[in-house]
């Protein structure tokens, strides 16, 4: 078998951030007979939607390996949805819907796949996909035990309830609501860039550290939502990263706490 690898891949056009360099091998695989063959190749690097991920300007030295519509498939159960790990989130969201079922309303909007979604545990609005998997140990804020022993997510079960459709679908209309009020989904980004800190809120402590629209380059932290980091256009991935140890430091300074990015951050 003789896998399809494509060279000098700009790496831009395959995360919301709109930012990186070339990767030096890129393959889209469909079987698991090619992600093995693929896993043999240099320096491999799974990725999802490239959603939660900052690529090097300079590129990548290795191979990018992206699940293909192969492992995109979506079952739905009586009680559940198994998904493949190359299934985008909202499409996952969307047949549960329609099937009637609830549970992954609050996945609607995360523009991520199940895979990535599942190796980051993925959440939004207090909840988070650990909620609707039988064997939770190993999960907790933003880990799970797939991204403790870096393994590669080929697969995800959810648990799902039977409920009223239109119950669901109101409930994802209000999520949605929430999302395109107050995110500056005009912009690319990587979505909330800093993890929770503990007894706070990211986005307030930035923004009361004086910070929102505050830019270095193209990166700019965004005049809707402080806690996102925005490409305004030419930001490279420099720009992101001197705007976040900006942003650290002054809210180090002014309260004392700790911002921790929660943006996967490449070297080349």
């Amino acid at each position: 078998m003789k896998l399809d690898v494509r060279h000098n891949v700009p790496l831009k056009e395959h995360c919301t951030f709109k930012i990186g360099g070339m990767a030096d091998n890129f393959v889209v695989v469909n079987t698991e007979e090619e992600l093995s063959l693929a896993k043999e190749m240099d320096r491999p690097f799974i990725l999802g939607n490239g959603s939660n991920i900052l690529f090097s300007d300079q590129g990548y030295r290795g191979t990018i390996i992206k699940l293909g519509a192969g492992f995109s498939k979506i079952e739905v159960g009586e009680d559940y949805i198994e998904a493949g790990a190359g299934a985008l989130l909202s499409k996952v969201s969307s047949a549960a819907t329609d099937a009637g079922l609830s549970g992954l309303e609050f996945a609607y909007g995360i523009p991520g796949s199940v895979g990535g979604g599942v190796y980051m545990n993925a959440g939004a609005y207090d909840h988070s996909l650990s909620e609707l998997f039988d064997n939770k140990e190993g999960f907790g804020y933003r880990m799970s035990p797939y991204k403790a022993n870096n393994e590669i997510v080929t697969k995800a079960r959810f648990n799902l309830i039977p409920a009223d459709k239109e119950k669901i679908k109101n409930l994802v209309r209000d999520y949605t609501l929430r999302r395109t009020s107050k995110q500056p989904l005009s912009y690319p980004s990587a979505g909330s860039f800093f993890k929770r800190p503990e007894g706070h809120f990211a986005g307030k402590l930035i923004e009361d550290a004086g910070l929102k629209g505050y830019k270095v380059g193209g990166a700019q932290v965004s005049l809707m939502h402080a806690g996102f980091i925005v490409n305004t256009g030419n930001a490279s991935a420099e720009d992101v990263k001197a705007l976040m140890r900006h942003v650290q430091m002054v809210v180090k300074t002014k309260f004392d706490v700790d911002l921790m990015p929660d943006v996967i951050m490449m070297a080349e």
